[in-house]
């Protein structure tokens, strides 16, 4: 009787429970419904599916713009409303005439060191080694050679006419072969794996990190964003998200673009130039698939706390990327050069990649760099490979099919022609001038180093005067330097060419005097080449900035002007040529 009497009772509060929360939701309902029923009673059917497939759509179209996962709402925001002004007629003709101006003024820039006509056809009849030579000599006359004094910021990293020697003769001995194919070419594959290994112990890993010669580091980049990518989605996440600082290296920019990635932008300290931790712990979320700190980061050539961003990593079992492609073969080198650092490579618990150059202060030819990982699970995500396909089964361990066997080898050689004695010698020859010229700089009254520069790139800025104005004196002066932005900054990227007898001085003096002259006259406007960069970065609507940095790709590859062909090994203009 009491298992019954127990029983009814329980059955009798479920029904109590069942009217208390089912009948309000029951008359809400109906409520609704007779409510739905009166604003339709006067609609034809066919005006109710309209409206209800046009609600429908534009719910849809709310729900996917506010809640996509690649980019901010604001950033959304932004881009649709200057979508939308764009659209007004009266703003389009002003935009288009503005665009047409710069872009015509791009074209004409780039071209202006252009020397003869374009060729747009094959010759008829191919040029013997003597007149190709001397075709080659007049192209090579167009080219600016101030780096060979060491007047340009970075671009050629070493230059020594004997190097260059030995690499034409590296570059002839393979310049047929291929990695794609190991068994054909097993020297090739030999030299690859070695020069990974070197670099590994360079980096201080252990026996489990390997690693992939790139083309570059924009390649070494996208691979290590390609392989955390792949990792996040074998872990349920649909668009994994970079975080990555303000001032880290455009090519994360890219990786996301092409691998459908979300970035998150760190903001640095004023200071130091060094990522904001504790903004970069407010960021992580589940999505988050890697952190990334650069050692050092190229606008100013800081080195972000690696250590510190790698205790994150660790904390929230997220993978740590190290960016050192710029000072890859320099920071290796440095403690053994009398330059202290703080731990920044494999050593560091927590640092599962690196990425670094060796076409930059490696002296290799350009062209090759190494991503490296703590172990092998980690790069077999950033492999290639397609069972089913009718050619057979391929697979690649880069973005590229084929690869340049010369490049590899002349990077091999290159590393074990110098050896760590002579990388050690290049580090201190150009730290210690990187330095010198930092404590001249510092004494300069109105400019002011960006932060502790600690390796070979110098940020400069003023609080006095527009400093794109110092850029526009030292070009005026035959240098050649980087225009930063964000903020308006330059930097000067010292190689072993600035390492040359008086080369420092002489920068040294062309800052004071350029500054010393432009302090006459502190408020005074910027014009050149600077002022058209200070704009760009004023530009509300970063598409239009997109649009002029297209139209400077796009001139790259243009031929209008009067085209050329050969009939009897005499150049002479083809008819059908457009004009300019």
């Amino acid at each position: 009787m009491t298992t019954v009497h127990t029983t009814h009772k329980h059955r009798k509060m479920a029904d109590n429970m069942k009217g208390s929360v089912l009948g309000p939701m029951v008359n809400t309902l109906s409520g609704t419904k007779a409510l739905i029923n009166r604003l339709c009673g006067d609609l034809e059917p066919w005006q109710i599916v309209v409206y209800t497939g046009s609600t429908t759509l534009a719910l849809l179209y709310l729900k996917d713009f506010l809640f996509q996962d690649d980019s901010t709402l604001s950033e959304r925001a932004k881009r649709q409303f200057f979508h939308l002004i764009k659209k007004i007629p009266m703003i389009k003709k002003k935009i288009d005439k503005e665009m047409g101006q710069a872009t015509d003024a791009i074209s004409e820039s780039i071209k202006k060191a252009d020397q003869g006509d374009y060729l747009l056809r094959l010759p008829r009849k191919g040029l013997n080694e003597d007149e190709l030579l001397a075709e080659l000599m007049k192209y090579k006359k167009m080219a600016n050679n101030s780096w060979k004094a060491g007047w340009v910021s970075g671009t050629v990293y070493n230059g020594d006419d004997k190097l260059t020697e030995i690499m034409s003769k590296i570059y002839g001995m393979f310049a047929w072969s291929n990695p794609l194919h190991p068994d054909v070419f097993p020297d090739v594959r030999k030299m690859e794996a070695e020069v990974i290994r070197m670099c590994c112990n360079m980096f201080n890993g252990d026996e489990n990190t390997c690693g992939a010669v790139t083309s570059g580091g924009t390649e070494s980049i996208l691979l290590a964003m390609l392989a955390y990518r792949n990792l996040a989605r074998e872990r349920g996440i649909k668009i994994p998200e970079i975080i990555v600082a303000e001032t880290a290296h455009a090519a994360f920019d890219k990786a996301a673009g092409y691998f459908h990635m979300k970035i998150t932008h760190i903001p640095v300290d004023e200071q130091t130039r060094k990522v904001d931790l504790n903004a970069m712990r407010r960021a992580i979320n589940r999505k988050t698939c890697v952190l990334v700190a650069s050692a050092p980061q190229f606008p100013h050539g800081i080195i972000d706390p690696v250590v510190d961003v790698a205790k994150l990593g660790l904390e929230f079992d997220i993978p740590v990327h190290v960016d050192s492609c710029l000072g890859g073969f320099l920071l290796p080198f440095m403690e053994k050069a009398g330059f202290a650092l703080p731990p920044f490579d494999f050593r560091v618990p927590g640092v599962t990649s690196i990425s670094a150059d060796t076409h930059k202060y490696g002296f290799t030819p350009k062209g090759s760099s190494v991503i490296m990982y703590s172990n092998k699970e980690l790069r077999a995500r950033q492999f290639f490979v397609q069972t089913d396909w009718a050619g057979g089964i391929y697979a690649s361990p880069t973005l590229a099919g084929s690869r340049a066997g010369a490049v590899i080898a002349a990077c091999w050689a290159t590393m074990v022609h110098f050896g760590e004695d002579g990388y050690v010698d290049s580090t201190k020859k150009i730290i210690s001038t990187t330095r010198y010229i930092v404590e001249r700089l510092k004494k300069v009254p109105g400019l002011f180093i960006f932060g502790e520069p600690l390796v070979s790139v110098i940020g400069l800025g003023s609080k006095d005067f527009n400093i794109y104005r110092l850029f526009n004196a030292l070009v005026e002066k035959g240098w050649n330097l980087n225009s930063l932005q964000f903020p308006s900054s330059l930097h000067v990227c010292l190689t072993m060419l600035h390492t040359q007898e008086g080369v420092a001085d002489q920068f040294i003096k062309d800052v004071e005097e350029s500054v010393n002259e432009i302090m006459k006259t502190p408020k005074a406007e910027c014009g050149g080449a600077g002022a058209i960069y200070g704009m760009a970065q004023s530009i509300p609507d970063r598409s239009l900035v997109n649009e002029i940095a297209r139209a400077f790709i796009e001139a790259c590859y243009s031929t209008e002007k009067t085209a050329i062909m050969n009939g009897k090994h005499e150049l002479h203009a083809n008819g059908d040529a457009p004009k300019v």
